[in-house]
């Protein structure tokens, strides 16, 4: 086949959204974009020259895309897996010696809680870059005990983004770094990007303050395909024409790092309050007994929503929607606890490991006009 000879901000490709706020959406991405895109990754040591990578995620989602690109970009090696299993990912580090690769903390969680995690010779692991979805403290320790020896780096991106737009690196992950509270932020901006915290008026929120995060990068989107009131609502509010509105709620420390406190849609509104369905899944997630968990509002008669969690257990451990609420007292306010509990044996995922807090919602707001109460 000839080549088209297209570059630059000609379209390289369309990739789906995650869908769990909605259904998905097609992102146009242009080849500067995807190109930008890795760089920022070899910037910021997802890869050293002549690296063996592993491909674990479904290769249409945006996350392969960066493995392809930063791989290519160090003349690096691919090593790729049919389907995500945790053992077929333990034998292939073992087998391939591999050195980076990206997963999302589902997988990481799958990965930590395989019975025979312990026994593979994980040493060449040098880096595992997570992202897609917040991560829980406790996995992150959890994990940092499996393989002492890997820098973990988080990215917080969007397929919109091609996809970085934070990044927080590996000192932060180990013990020491821990104890400066950043693991729990997205990081700081990537090479070349621009992060803020706006209000609904798209003014600047001062430091400290919770609004929406949007981001101006070169590697922003073209649109979303066949979709131009949405890519406006994206991309051309007044006064702020390019820059990325992420739907995601944010603050920004005094360091210049980014905490990530809930999708905008995610926010649940409990007797007048705001609740952030992130600071208490990282709250369940601190039980011992606790797997996985995700939480989402729910009507309520009385106080208009009520946070209500689901709830995936350890193999082989107990715990009551009592001890669940109890737990979270010591960690959050009362009014953030969940007042309902679902135990569950696993959490609806997207194809990329995402969950699905659309397909949570479905049997309680059904039959609503609207999603909120």
């Amino acid at each position: 086949m000839p080549d088209a000879r297209r570059g630059g901000t000609e379209l390289a490709g369309v990739f789906y959204t995650g869908g769990t706020t909605g259904f998905p959406k097609g992102v146009m991405l242009s080849h500067d974009a995807l190109f930008q895109n890795s760089l920022f990754a070899v910037a910021e040591g997802m890869a050293r020259d002549g690296a063996v990578g592993l491909h674990a995620a479904p290769l249409f989602h945006i996350a392969a895309i960066t493995v392809l690109g930063f791989l290519w970009t160090v003349g690096g090696t691919h090593v790729t897996l049919p389907s995500f299993t945790p053992l077929g990912v333990l034998e292939a580090i073992e087998r391939e010696r591999i050195k980076t690769t990206v997963l999302v903390p589902t997988m990481i969680q799958m990965l930590v809680d395989h019975p025979d995690a312990a026994s593979f010779d994980l040493s060449s692991l040098e880096t595992m870059v997570y992202g897609a979805s917040p991560i829980n403290e406790a996995l992150v320790e959890r994990a940092v005990m499996l393989l002492p020896r890997t820098n973990f780096i988080q990215i917080y991106g969007m397929t919109e983004m091609a996809p970085i737009m934070t990044v927080l690196p590996g000192v932060f992950h180990s013990e020491e770094g821990r104890k400066r509270g950043k693991v729990r932020s997205a990081g700081q901006p990537g090479v070349g990007i621009d992060v803020r915290i706006v209000d609904p008026d798209g003014q600047e929120l001062p430091r400290g303050e919770v609004g929406e995060i949007i981001v101006l990068s070169p590697g922003v989107m073209l649109g979303y395909w066949n979709r131009p009131e949405e890519t406006a609502m994206a991309l051309a509010r007044p006064g702020r024409e390019g820059w990325m509105h992420t739907g995601d709620a944010g603050r920004i420390d005094a360091e210049g790092f980014l905490f990530l406190v809930d999708r905008v849609k995610d926010m649940i509104v409990s007797g007048g309050e705001n609740v952030y369905s992130v600071e208490v899944e990282q709250a369940i997630a601190q039980h011992p007994a606790v797997a996985a968990c995700a939480v989402i509002g729910v009507p309520d008669a009385d106080w208009g929503e009520r946070v209500h969690a689901f709830v995936v257990l350890r193999s082989g451990a107990r715990a009551s929607a009592e001890d669940i609420r109890a737990h979270c007292k010591t960690l959050v306010g009362g009014y953030k606890c969940p007042r309902s509990v679902d135990f569950a044996t696993t959490l609806p995922v997207s194809g990329a490991g995402k969950v699905l807090k659309t397909k949570l919602r479905e049997p309680y707001w059904a039959a609503r006009e609207r999603q909120i109460a």
